[in-house]
């Protein structure tokens, strides 16, 4: 349980720090606004959350508080999900989205996900995309902010689109269709 209360005010150090260097250089502000001339990039990929075995890409390093919640309110998975062109497993691969979600809402299933999209392909092979937001699983669509990047997406700033394709109740297991809409 000591572990678990460490990795938990890790985690919240972490996010309280870079909402403090966001709002230092005026990320949170309004008056900032991107600027007409910067390129916009469409990505789209798909996302394999994988929970069951053999080979998860995503495991469970903190349990809910109540097991028998909904909500998994208190839960912590980390995760390195690969990222490919279309929805099946075998499709091209674009990349890994590395990061974790944790069950962030006491009345419905809500995550606060925090990821790096990494991309080993392509233009793009070598450059991250980084997303911060709620994710609601079971909402159709979800958006989440971009917020930052490296490599061709420096200064990275837009949102992220995401619809569950498939959900395996059982298992856990997902594929998440993704449209990230970047000016760098």
């Amino acid at each position: 349980m000591e572990a678990k209360g460490v990795v938990v005010i890790t985690l919240v150090v972490t996010l309280a720090v870079v909402a403090g260097v966001a709002r230092a250089e005026g990320g949170l502000g309004l008056a900032r606004r991107g600027s007409a001339s910067a390129p916009t990039t469409h990505l789209h990929f798909y996302f394999h959350d994988k929970v069951s075995k053999p080979s998860p890409t995503a495991v469970r390093v903190v349990d809910p508080v109540d097991p028998s919640s909904r909500s998994f309110f208190g839960m912590i998975n980390v995760m390195d999900d690969p990222l490919t062109e279309g929805p099946e497993p075998e499709s091209k691969p674009m990349g890994r989205a590395q990061g974790l979600y944790m069950g962030s809402d006491q009345a419905k299933l809500g995550f606060l996900q925090a990821m790096n999209l990494v991309f080993t392909d392509g233009t793009y092979n070598g450059s991250v995309v980084t997303v911060l937001g709620r994710n609601c699983p079971f909402d159709d669509v979800r958006e989440m902010p971009v917020i930052g990047g490296t490599g061709a997406f420096r200064f990275a700033r837009g949102y992220a689109q995401a619809r569950t394709h498939t959900l395996d109740i059982k298992t856990g297991d997902a594929i998440v269709e993704y449209n990230v809409y970047v000016m760098h």
